[in-house]
């Protein structure tokens, strides 16, 4: 919580306290008669009384009404700038009325009412709302939350004022209304007990000429009379509902101040436990990223030791079994021995096989030879016996 704030809550602490240690007055319920009323309240009822003609209607249909004005002028100023959403269930009805005679329905837009599904599949806003919030400063929130708490403090303080002055004007009322009930009943019982039976006697006593316009008098005074009776019943309607009013009045000051005191220790009170509980968090939050950085770090360290053992030991396996093999393997030096007497062996059965195919060859070369002398010695013999000399050519053997 900023210090604006927190020097703001204190103050209000201040004010809050003031309002708790208000107390209202309590509503008389009995009306005096004029003839039980004390010097100060008699004169007041008489005032009122001289107030009334009775040949006059409007000052019989207007009788009290100038009891309302100051309350109607404090429920005005209350209301100047009160908005329908503001009032609840009866400003609904309010503007119920007023859009069934314009001829069209806010309904969509009113925010409280329940969201349609296609509106509830479609709405992004509680989302996104939390998306937005994830990533605003925490100091921030905290000090938009005491504003907005601090606005309405300081509205229902003025609720409570405006209060005090609506009852204090209503109880007013009320009591002017017991004023003017007072006056009303003076005024029916003087008529009924004197200016009526005087005007009876007046139409009796009166010449048969005058008699038709005293008995329209008498009748127009009845008739006055039985308006203001009807206008007094109705002033004793009104009081009973204006008492009815100032407990009304009295619960909701009541609520707004328990509100009021409410939203006041959460300022001084509740706020700061918030910021130290948000500390703690941060810390605590902080801490265990702290603690799982170290726990990856040495896991990271652990897992490093583990392949690393393992790659050494693999490496010096490999180095160690090079280091220790000959510079022939014995095995290789087997297997080219095999080969190199195997080589030996078939060139020289090569060789043997060559000698001997020569040999054969050298024999059967001696062979054909032969056979070819003889064959040439044949035919020379068959020549010399024919006279024909036949290969003459070759040598003599």
């Amino acid at each position: 919580m900023s210090e604006t704030v927190r020097q703001k809550a204190e103050q209000a602490e201040v004010i809050v306290k003031e309002v708790a240690e208000i107390t209202l007055p309590e509503p008389s319920t009995e009306i005096v008669p004029l003839e039980q009323a004390d010097p100060a309240q008699k004169a007041e009822i008489e005032r009122r009384v001289a107030e009334l003609d009775m040949a006059n209607t409007n000052s019989i249909v207007s009788f009290g009404s100038a009891a309302q004005a100051e309350l109607q002028e404090i429920s005005q100023s209350m209301l100047a700038d009160v908005r329908n959403k503001d009032v609840g269930p009866a400003g609904d009805s309010l503007r119920e009325i007023v859009t069934t005679l314009r001829g069209f329905s806010t309904d969509e837009l009113d925010v409280r009412r329940k969201q349609s599904w296609w509106e509830r599949l479609l709405g992004r806003a509680a989302p996104m709302a939390k998306f937005t919030a994830k990533f605003e400063e925490v100091q921030s929130q905290i000090d938009n939350i005491t504003d907005n708490l601090l606005e309405h403090e300081h509205t229902l303080l003025k609720d409570i004022k405006s209060l005090d002055m609506l009852y204090d004007k209503t109880l007013g009322f009320y009591d002017e209304l017991g004023l003017y009930i007072a006056a009303g009943e003076a005024k029916l019982a003087t008529l009924d007990g004197t200016e009526i039976p005087a005007r009876e006697e007046e139409v009796a006593a009166a010449p048969e000429a005058d008699q038709v316009l005293k008995a329209q008098e008498l009748r127009d005074l009845r008739a006055a009379r039985d308006d203001l009776e009807r206008r007094v019943h109705d002033l004793k309607l009104t009081r009973q509902v204006t008492m009815q009013s100032l407990p009304s009045i009295r619960l909701v000051q009541e609520n707004d101040k328990s509100l009021v005191t409410k939203i006041n220790s959460t300022l001084v009170n509740t706020v700061p436990l918030w910021e130290t509980q948000l500390a703690q968090a941060v810390t605590i939050q902080r801490s265990s990223e702290a603690a799982s950085a170290v726990k990856e770090a040495s896991d990271l360290t652990n897992e490093l030791l583990t392949a690393n053992a393992e790659n050494l030991r693999d490496a010096n396996r490999t180095v160690r079994q090079e280091m220790e093999r000959g510079v022939f393997d014995i095995e290789a030096v087997k297997a080219a021995n095999a080969n190199l007497i195997a080589t030996i062996e078939e060139s020289l059965q090569i060789a043997d096989e060559g000698k001997a195919k020569r040999a054969a060859a050298e024999a059967e070369l001696q062979t054909m030879e032969a056979e070819l002398k003889e064959t040439l010695s044949a035919a020379k013999a068959r020549g010399d016996k024919a006279g024909v000399t036949t290969g003459s050519s070759l040598p003599e053997s």
